[in-house]
């Protein structure tokens, strides 16, 4: 199976690849664990062999999981998962605008309330937009 590679810049712009946003990354494995050790493996097993399939690139992956969040309103709250999967999807090259867009898209399927939801957590985790010129 070709899962390809995925490179993509941390915050000191030192590249990262990845083949498999979940198996090759180690923190993620320790926060999954951190929850519950059982919970973490079994996540790691399950969730790994979902991102390792290669007909989807790993970043839009990473976005699929925010439109799920959205329309779970998991976006908050003790073992959420939105955070790690904004902080997944720019590991893996999404832009914060890439993630809001996915969120505005959101608020059609999903609703409006948790779309405003998810972007005041957005703003929590990355700090507030500019704002726009009137």
């Amino acid at each position: 199976m070709n899962q390809g590679n995925y490179a993509s810049l941390d915050q000191n712009g030192n590249s990262t690849v990845y083949k498999n946003a979940v198996l090759d990354d180690v923190k993620l494995q320790d926060a999954l664990k951190s929850i519950n050790p059982k919970f973490g493996d079994f996540c790691t097993r399950v969730a790994g062999e979902a991102w390792g399939l290669p007909l989807i690139d790993q970043k839009t992956k990473a976005l699929i999981t925010i439109a799920v969040d959205v329309a779970n309103q998991d976006q908050v709250g003790t073992g959420s998962p939105f955070a790690a999967h904004v902080n997944m999807a720019m590991q893996q090259g999404a832009t914060r605008a890439e993630i809001e867009e996915v969120l505005l898209f959101m608020c059609v399927y999903a609703g409006f309330n948790k779309g405003a939801g998810c972007f005041g957590t957005l703003n929590d985790i990355l700090g507030p937009t500019k704002k726009i010129a009137e």
